[in-house]
């Protein structure tokens, strides 16, 4: 791992780090438009800290350079993919080992390497089963818990700002824990203690790795290892209590106990969904209910098909299916913020990308945040309009970056479930109202978050 001197860089480096960290040095890429190295140590760290984040960053190389760039991480080279021509020439539809698992695990230092193209194809089908089943189960579940919040926002005076971000967290986090891990995270408790565990964890392994600092903190490296080991230790305990035994809710862990696969597995691929799917629902429901309190037509609309389907008839898994525009405003949420803005690959084999040729194992970064608001791609890209996915060529482009269909990643797809249930639950009751004045700024992460606790303010429709 590189030593590096400076730190403040977001979580998205550790993408990058991660992947150093497995493999030697590429060799050099040469004819890749780009920029040479600041720091013969650094490379160009330090223009990614100016930059503010490695997406902020890729979107000034790539408006310098055009769609494939190169830059410096330390002593290696890196290559950047920003449009969609250039990403379908890359990408491999059969591709079975999935970049944002390889890079979690690497950094909480899991040493279970990836198998063989059928044993990846079980997994990644494990994983589908998982999510679909634990969903249909505990659907019921999830619209109490969404009923819930519901209830509390009601009990709100009007002139009450609400604390979204806060709101959303508390919220995906009984989902998530209770839909992946069962009946003990019905105490809510035990909730508290996982979310604590998990924002240490979430927080380390994306800073603390990546500049040796948390080796260097005894303090910080204690606290860490004691909350991973926590969420480790219940983690097992579930598993241990779910092997060989049937019960009435069928959650994720279930359908990882019930494939072949040893504990270390079941436990490495539980801490990820749950790490990951946590994240990714708080923050998907976040920024769709910003994004429904600023632009009220489309707040109406969705009001409109919530009440055209269920009607005053209740929320039922068969006509949740029906929310066609529903899944419109999740897709534009996702591309709108920039949900996850860059993901990597390591090149298998010597490949090439219009006339340039990236050698085996260059780091290839896909800057999917500078992909979705490419103008030739999306007209009017930060307008946020969800009637944009009615053109089935548009989907299209949007399933090849990895948010939709078949490529979509499974706790993406977890996500849009829970937030698509939620949404159905507020907006057929509630006006969401931005707070007049509030300027919403966005930290770019792995998962995009806003800088600040985002607040609104609801009323009752009826």
């Amino acid at each position: 791992m590189l030593d590096f001197a400076i730190f403040a860089v977001t979580f998205l480096l550790a993408l990058v780090g991660a992947v150093l960290y497995l493999y030697p040095a590429s060799r050099q890429a040469a004819g890749i438009p780009g920029i040479t190295p600041t720091e013969e140590k650094d490379g160009n760290l330090p223009d990614i800290v100016n930059s503010g984040s490695l997406h902020e960053f890729l979107v000034n190389l790539h408006e310098r350079y055009g769609p494939v760039v190169s830059f410096w991480f330390g002593r290696r080279l890196v290559v950047s993919l920003g449009s969609v021509d250039v990403l379908k020439q890359h990408i491999n539809p059969n591709k079975t080992s999935d970049p944002f698992e390889t890079m979690l695990k690497s950094l909480l230092r899991y040493q279970s390497e990836s198998g063989n193209v059928s044993e990846n194809l079980m997994r990644k089908k494990l994983y589908e089963n998982g999510v679909t089943n634990s969903l249909r189960s505990n659907f019921a579940l999830l619209l109490k818990l969404s009923e819930e919040l519901l209830d509390k926002w009601l009990s709100y005076p009007e002139s009450q700002h609400v604390p979204l971000c806060q709101h959303m967290l508390g919220f995906a986090m009984k989902s998530v824990t209770q839909m992946v891990m069962g009946s003990t995270f019905e105490d809510e408790q035990e909730v508290i203690r996982f979310q604590k565990n998990h924002g240490t964890v979430w927080s380390e392994i994306g800073k603390g790795f990546l500049d040796g600092s948390l080796d260097k903190s005894t303090t910080r490296k204690k606290q860490y290892e004691d909350a991973l080991m926590q969420l480790e230790s219940i983690l097992k305990k579930i598993i241990k209590e779910r092997k060989g035994r049937n019960f009435s809710e069928h959650i994720f862990i279930d359908s990882l106990v019930q494939g072949d696969l040893n504990d270390q597995q079941i436990l490495e691929d539980s801490m990820i969904f749950s790490l990951a799917s946590c994240i990714i629902t708080a923050k998907l429901c976040t920024w769709a209910v910003c994004f429904l309190t600023t632009y009220e037509e489309v707040q109406k609309k969705l009001y409109e098909e919530i009440d055209q389907v269920f009607g005053k008839g209740p929320v039922t898994p068969e006509n949740i299916e029906e929310l066609r525009y529903c899944r419109q405003v999740l897709c534009e949420t996702v591309r709108t913020a920039t949900l996850t803005p860059v993901s990597a690959r390591l090149q298998d084999i010597e490949g090439k990308i219009d006339k340039f040729i990236i050698p085996r194992e260059t780091l290839v970064l896909y800057a999917l945040g500078v992909v979705l608001q490419d103008p030739s791609t999306w007209p009017s890209p930060y307008k946020f309009d969800p009637e944009r996915f009615d053109d089935e060529s548009v989907m299209k482009t949007f399933s090849l970056l990895g948010f939709s269909g078949t490529q979509e990643c499974p706790e993406l797809r977890f996500a849009y479930m829970v937030t698509t249930v939620l949404l159905s639950v507020l907006v057929r009751r509630l006006h969401l109202l931005s707070v007049e004045g509030q300027v919403i700024e966005t930290k770019y992460e792995l998962v995009t978050s806003s800088k600040e606790e985002a607040w609104i303010t609801v009323s009752k429709r009826y």
